[in-house]
């Protein structure tokens, strides 16, 4: 029983000892995009976030962004930062590597502008944050193309945007043949009337009124002609008459005058 606890001795002592030299250190999460995919010529900007447990300031941080390329084992920098942005100076990314983050909010992105296909590769985000200067680094494979390929979520809403503009295009079309149909109904109440007014047996048509026309005015100069007859000979019966009456009115003023003539003799 003693023998055993004299061995355990020894190891307490020495982690007594040692315990306190001892520093326990936390790792540090970095999150980016497995992927991403850029037209050749445009700008594109690689995501890059981290969590830790220690507190985060601009001068605890160190950042490096690194790449390499597909044809070649070797790592290019591509971008530095400590308390400010380092960027290159010289190899392919000089004026092309843009600093798009936040330390304080715990952003490390940045932005390369008009990416040609030399791009290609994989970039390797690398944060540190002291005391936190363990943890994996986050990886980004960058594919340059020359036209965008289409993705799931581009292909479903290129479907539910074609559908709905096949549903406009049904919809205009229906509104289109209905408004012609009503167009049409209505011409044809309009025409009704005038059709029932030319089938009316008691209307003549155009020719056949001139004839009527023609014909009544014929007929009205011959009922003048007859009433005019009969008024011209009584005319005359009162003109003989009147004639009459001055021949008696002579006679009259004749007698008068011979007995005037009879007076005076006697």
């Amino acid at each position: 029983m003693c023998c055993p606890m004299f061995r355990v001795w020894p190891l307490l002592l020495l982690g007594g000892l040692l315990g306190p030299g001892v520093r326990h250190v936390s790792g540090i999460d970095i999150y980016t995009p497995k992927e991403v995919e850029a037209v050749n010529g445009t700008n594109v900007k690689l995501k890059c976030t981290f969590s830790t447990s220690h507190p985060v300031s601009i001068q605890s941080v160190i950042v490096s962004w690194n790449f390499k390329p597909l044809d070649s084992g070797l790592d290019e920098s591509v971008f530095y930062y400590q308390e400010i942005p380092y960027p290159p100076q010289s190899g392919r990314f000089k004026g092309h590597a843009v600093w798009s983050g936040d330390i304080l909010r715990q952003d490390v992105s940045i932005t390369l502008h008009e990416v040609p296909p030399t791009f290609n590769g994989t970039y390797i985000c690398q944060v540190r944050n002291r005391p936190d200067v363990h943890g994996s680094n986050g990886e980004i494979v960058l594919k340059v193309v020359n036209k965008v390929s289409l993705s799931e979520i581009g292909i479903l809403a290129a479907a539910v945007g074609g559908a709905c503009g096949v549903i406009m295009i049904l919809l205009c079309i229906f509104v289109g043949v209905r408004s012609c149909k009503r167009k049409h109904m209505s011409t044809d109440i309009e025409m009704q009337p005038e059709e029932r007014v030319l089938k009316d047996p008691t209307v003549c048509s155009p020719e056949e009124a001139v004839h009527l026309l023609v014909k009544t005015k014929k007929d009205s100069v011959s009922s003048d002609d007859e009433a005019s007859e009969p008024s011209s000979g009584d005319d005359e019966e009162e003109d003989e008459e009147e004639e009459d009456d001055d021949d008696d009115d002579d006679d009259e003023d004749d007698d008068d005058d011979d007995d005037d003539d009879d007076v005076a003799d006697d």
